[in-house]
């Protein structure tokens, strides 16, 4: 009976890691559709072949490398290799892959769950790079990005490795439930290491110094794809529990899908509000990237406030995401889609409010897991950045450009009817 009932959890939890993963991948979507309805119509075409393109070199570096990296994963790729895993198998695997012996599923359903992961940090990349890099040297990046880059600074939070082994951050008092800092924030640094280098969009800042804001090509598209981002962080926070077939972890998803949707919604009334006191209008746009300000900065801790926390958190998101946006446009650097702003300023306040409402986290800790993250992934992106420059440039031509990346890139466009045989669709 007893091992009856151990086989009936096996199964639920792995089930569970494995609907929560397939929810995760369904991100990828998201990003895609919000991308290509925030860039204007002459780039839509490129933009959703990164996004799917940058999947599938994710899903292929992490299981060459990038897992193993991570969590030391030999012993699940040997496992995927080798077909079925059997429930002593797992047993073994769940003890040895640092999420704890209590954890029971399948190995490849780790693997599955950890890899989509690594995909939505790459996601966040292409938006903010958007209209201006070589569709190439953005896939020659996601290379590095998603087999080397991604799971080292995993193996320092997630993993149980030491930071060249100066120090250990779970030691320190850091905490990263699902992600602010370890994937939202990786993404944004990586990203704006890139920006940096590829410098703006042919007509973004004006000789006097103002900025000429460049609107997106279908904002139904980036309304559609907010949403399917807000049902996929169900899965990004709910799995990050890892498992479902007791009492308590049952609780614990239920509390977690609570506060995720609490803080999306305060992170998007909070920046629609500070928007029409800014403004004098509602902007949709900053609706839409409040909405997933509050989503990354309760990743970092979804499963420890009360609700009404939760919604102050989301708040706090939606009301940093707007003045955020704002200051990187002033500083020049130019993000089509607000992703430095969303992932990396709001992924840096996921981190910093965990220890209000979790007594184990210390500020410090988080302080010293953020710089981290941040320095390694800032630093060793703007190398592989900067190697890719010399070696092949970053930008298409200002012929290109103003053409649109679509049929620079790929050859055909999104909306050719609208846009023309020429990409002059603005």
């Amino acid at each position: 009976m007893e091992n009856q009932i151990f086989e009936l959890q096996y199964a639920m939890d792995t089930f569970y890691f494995l609907v929560m993963g397939a929810l995760v991948m369904w991100m990828a979507a998201g990003f895609a559709m919000l991308e290509a309805g925030l860039v204007r119509s002459k780039n839509t075409t490129e933009i959703l072949t990164k996004n799917v393109a940058l999947f599938a070199v994710a899903s292929i570096m992490y299981m060459v490398c990038g897992y193993a990296i991570m969590y030391d994963g030999g012993y699940l790729l040997a496992g995927i290799a080798g077909g079925e895993t059997l429930v002593e198998d797992a047993l073994k695997a769940s003890a040895e892959n640092g999420f704890g012996g209590d954890s029971v599923y399948a190995a490849g359903s780790d693997f599955f769950f950890q890899v989509v992961f690594v995909a939505t940090a790459m996601s966040i990349v292409s938006g903010a790079v958007a209209e201006r890099m070589k569709l190439w040297v953005f896939l020659l990046f996601a290379v590095v990005m998603t087999g080397f880059i991604y799971p080292m600074e995993g193996s320092w939070t997630w993993g149980s490795a030491s930071v060249f082994g100066l120090y250990t951050l779970g030691d320190l008092g850091f905490s990263d439930f699902a992600g602010s800092g370890i994937v939202h924030m990786a993404g944004a640094a990586a990203a704006l290491a890139g920006v940096l280098l590829l410098g703006a969009r042919k007509g973004k800042y004006r000789a006097d110094g103002s900025v000429n804001p460049i609107p997106g090509s279908n904002l139904p598209l980036a309304t559609l794809g907010t949403f399917i981002l807000w049902m996929g962080w169900f899965g990004f926070n709910g799995g990050s529990v890892l498992k479902l077939g007791d009492i308590a972890n049952a609780n614990a998803v239920a509390v977690v899908f609570l506060n995720t949707n609490a803080a999306a919604a305060g992170g998007a009334m909070a920046a629609l509000i500070v928007a029409r006191m800014l403004f004098g209008k509602a902007d949709l746009t900053m609706l839409l990237n409040g909405a997933l300000a509050g989503l990354v900065a309760i990743t970092a801790g979804p499963d420890t406030p009360t609700a009404a926390f939760a919604t102050l958190i989301g708040v706090a998101g939606g009301v940093l995401v707007v003045f955020s946006i704002l200051a990187v446009d002033k500083l020049k650097i130019d993000d089509p889609v607000g992703a430095i702003s969303v992932h990396g300023t709001c992924g840096f306040l996921g981190l910093m409010v965990v220890p209000m409402s979790n007594s184990d986290v210390t500020f410090s800790g988080q302080l010293i897991g953020a710089a981290t993250i941040f320095t390694w992934v800032f630093v060793v992106s703007l190398v592989v950045w900067m190697i890719l420059k010399l070696i092949m440039g970053l930008r298409v031509s200002e012929e290109e450009e103003y053409e649109g990346v679509d049929l620079a890139e790929c050859g055909m466009e999104a909306y050719p009817e609208f846009t023309g045989s020429h990409g002059s669709g603005k």
